[in-house]
């Protein structure tokens, strides 16, 4: 989870989609609309390992975005692939009001 966070600060394409599940990755990835964040850290909350090739993450990453403050928290699943973890998808976690 940490290596993807940074490779999002980092715009690095290449190993994002190395990263992804081959059957949840974006044919295109575009982080357009990232472009000029300030990325302010990642909080991991709690991991899960489900069985020996699943696990679970949640995780809150901070950013501003032309001066405006932002979380995206959400809840990862990964999946071990020919011995490598990679991210499968994830649910946004909303806070309540």
């Amino acid at each position: 989870m940490r290596s993807r966070y940074t490779a999002f600060t980092l715009q690095n394409m290449v190993y994002l989609n190395a990263t992804w599940h081959p059957d949840t990755r974006p044919a295109n990835l575009d982080l357009a609309d990232q472009a000029g964040a300030k990325w302010l850290g990642l909080t991991v909350k709690r991991h899960e390992i489900i069985d020996a090739d699943h696990a679970r993450v949640e995780f809150v990453a901070r950013y501003k975005l032309k001066g405006r403050a932002h979380r995206l928290h959400e809840i990862s699943r990964f999946e071990r692939v020919e011995g490598r973890w990679v991210y499968v998808d994830g649910e946004f976690v909303t806070r309540a009001t």
